[in-house]
């Protein structure tokens, strides 16, 4: 039996709602704990005020054998920054799961999975307007690392680089991050809209959708608020 513990906010059954697998049923475990401070972050409960309680690995395993699903994925919060994340992932891959593991790309360990869902997090993302302003500047200097984004990619069986886009002015923003990447085939880049409704989602479609048309990109749908709104558990 492990006796690793680590923070977890919830471990339940969906359908996976974004990237290459969307529409995928898929198992999630999402992890507490953040090193990023997002202003538009949807899981304030696993990032801006983390919760969740204590799970030894074997716990997490025996919840998700109750799931009909060879699909997990692991999220956040930042998953990588976790208590075991590497024993968890290990444990997953004994088990024969399909690993997506979803993580800003920030911070790089040896874990093991199927996809690398990667998610840089553009200018867009901090929180200078929130708590007033007091984690902008640490949030604006470890949105982005370049090199953790190149050792997944260069480790990954699979990847995909999922950006949160606001505004059409990201584009700029996004080509100038693909060239400091570099060697990204456009087919691997996903742009999903900012929000968490179908009113935000909306008036977002039409522009993104040219813009992924423009460069080659997939448009990235957020299917789970889609079916069942911005609900925690989906």
């Amino acid at each position: 039996m492990s006796a690793v513990a680590m923070r977890i906010s919830d471990i339940y059954y969906s359908i996976q709602g974004e990237g290459k697998l969307v529409g995928v049923p898929s198992a999630f475990v999402r992890t507490s704990g953040c090193n990023l401070h997002c202003t538009w972050c949807d899981t304030p409960y696993a990032s801006w005020a983390p919760e969740g309680k204590d799970y030894e690995i074997d716990a997490v395993l025996e919840k998700l054998a109750d799931f009909p699903t060879r699909h997990v994925v692991v999220t956040g919060g930042e998953p990588i920054i976790a208590n075991g994340i590497e024993e968890l992932t290990a444990a997953l891959r004994r088990r024969g799961y399909h690993i997506t593991i979803e993580t800003a790309a920030t911070v790089y360990k040896d874990v093991v999975y199927d996809l690398a869902s990667l998610s840089p997090k553009l200018q867009n993302s901090t929180p200078w307007s929130v708590e007033q302003g007091r984690f902008a500047d640490a949030h604006e200097e470890n949105r982005i690392n370049v090199d953790v984004i190149r050792r997944f990619i260069a480790a990954a069986p699979d990847f995909q680089l999922k950006i949160v886009v606001d505004e059409p002015s990201d584009l700029a923003e996004i080509d100038l991050l693909l060239n400091r990447i570099g060697d990204v085939k456009p087919e691997n880049v996903l742009l999903m809209p900012q929000g968490v409704s179908e009113e935000e989602f909306q008036p977002k479609r039409r522009w993104l959708g040219e813009m992924c048309k423009q460069r080659g990109f997939r448009y990235c749908p957020r299917l789970h608020i889609l079916l069942y709104g911005n609900a925690r558990g989906t």
